[in-house]
């Protein structure tokens, strides 16, 4: 129950997303007297609508999005002549920038206050120290690490070797360790397949218990088992002047993963359907559909529940920060797209005026159709790809 609970409070998010997005499209319109005629959560048959004013506000049913219709978007567009003066590509260049940019803008400061707000309740959080104590051990050797073996996955050395859960490592392969970091640098001293002398602290051991730890190959590196505790840990809460730098900062880290992730996407394409997909930035991108995987996973886990919304309410922001930068892809249909073409005519009509030339008003948008079908070919086409991805080869909640 609570991982179907986990999955239904992500679309609810998703959708208020969404709709906030599409919302900062509508009031700026409005606000500049363009005419907007409809403002739906969902696609497809219409469940339920009312009107107030000029405007149908109302909920459609398949919950995959939403849409705002602002008259006269794009000069294709057949629009009554009473409308013909409120049409949104005869307004000026500045105000339709406003417009077109304000779906971004509602994103990101949706996702601001979210940190606030988590910074000012939940706290921020407080990183512990990664120890030597062993947290968990993994069952088999292979890269995702995941279920039980099979498949001619061999256990892990740690299992294998009989190392458990609450172990504190003092000692590898004769050097003396005395946190992860120690424990780690030893790791990568060894050779795979070198068999090493493992010394713990047992708890109701009388003394300490020696292991011998023959190690694994995984990628030409020495692969063990194991995962650290952390210790100490927790949330600070911040006053309101702190929880600003801190959402400024969360924003602008999770802007740079976007960042990463996009550079390292097209390598991480073939290993989408593999046991190597989470091994890079690249792989650890999902559709709604993983979102909404992992959103229920968080739900059932057994974390405190603090750390529960704090997880939800990070994946909230982050998928408000994606759809944002998503956004301002240049790109037609997407925002970023219409905002270059009318940073275009602009830029066209001053080089006009420099000429003594009249302005050529707006761009033919029909010469701009094949780059736009192109466009949502690649956009649909990969969304599709990750979500058979998620389907096939679902992404997990660190352990």
């Amino acid at each position: 129950m609570a991982f179907f609970l986990g999955a239904a409070a992500f679309v609810v998010a998703l959708l208020a997303s969404v709709m906030l997005h599409e919302g900062g499209h509508l009031l700026t319109a409005k606000r500049f007297g363009m005419k907007a005629t409809q403002y739906f959560v969902g696609f497809g048959p219409t469940l339920w609508s009312t009107r107030r004013g000029e405007t149908e506000y109302g909920v459609k049913a398949i919950p995959l999005g939403g849409f705002v219709k602002i008259v006269g978007y794009t000069p294709l567009e057949e629009i009554d002549a009473a409308d013909r003066d409120r049409a949104f590509y005869r307004q000026p260049a500045g105000r339709r920038a406003v417009v077109i940019g304000a779906g971004v803008v509602a994103n990101f400061v949706f996702a601001f206050v979210l940190l606030m707000a988590m910074a000012m309740t939940i706290g921020e959080p407080r990183p512990g120290t990664v120890t030597s104590t062993v947290d968990e051990v993994t069952s088999c050797v292979p890269a995702t690490m995941r279920g039980g073996c099979g498949d001619g996955r061999p256990p892990s050395p740690a299992e294998r070797a009989g190392l458990r859960a609450g172990d504190k490592v003092v000692a590898f392969n004769g050097a003396p360790v005395s946190d992860w970091d120690d424990l780690t640098a030893a790791i990568g001293k060894a050779r795979p397949g070198e068999t090493v002398k493992v010394t713990v602290q047992r708890p109701g051991a009388s003394g300490p218990v020696t292991l011998p730890v023959t190690l694994a190959d995984v990628g030409g590196e020495p692969f063990v088992g194991v995962s650290a505790k952390i210790a100490g840990g927790g949330y600070d809460r911040a006053g309101p002047v702190d929880a600003a730098v801190f959402a400024g900062r969360g924003i602008g880290r999770t802007v740079e993963g976007i960042g990463k992730v996009a550079a390292d996407l097209p390598s991480a394409i073939p290993r989408l359907f593999s046991p190597e997909r989470e091994s890079s930035p690249g792989g650890q991108v999902g559709s709604v559909v993983g979102a909404t995987e992992v959103s229920g996973q968080i739900f059932s886990s057994d974390d405190t529940a603090r750390d529960k919304v704090a997880l939800f309410l990070s994946l909230v922001v982050s998928v408000n920060i994606f759809l944002g930068a998503l956004n301002v892809l240049p790109l037609l249909p997407l925002d970023g797209g219409h905002l270059a073409v009318v940073a275009y005519e602009r830029a066209r009509a001053g080089v006009n005026r420099v000429r003594g030339r009249p302005d050529p008003g707006t761009v033919d948008m029909t010469r701009l159709l094949p780059l736009t079908y192109l466009a949502v070919l690649l956009l649909v086409g990969f969304g599709v790809l990750l979500i058979l991805a998620d389907l096939v080869n679902p992404l997990r909640l660190p352990e």
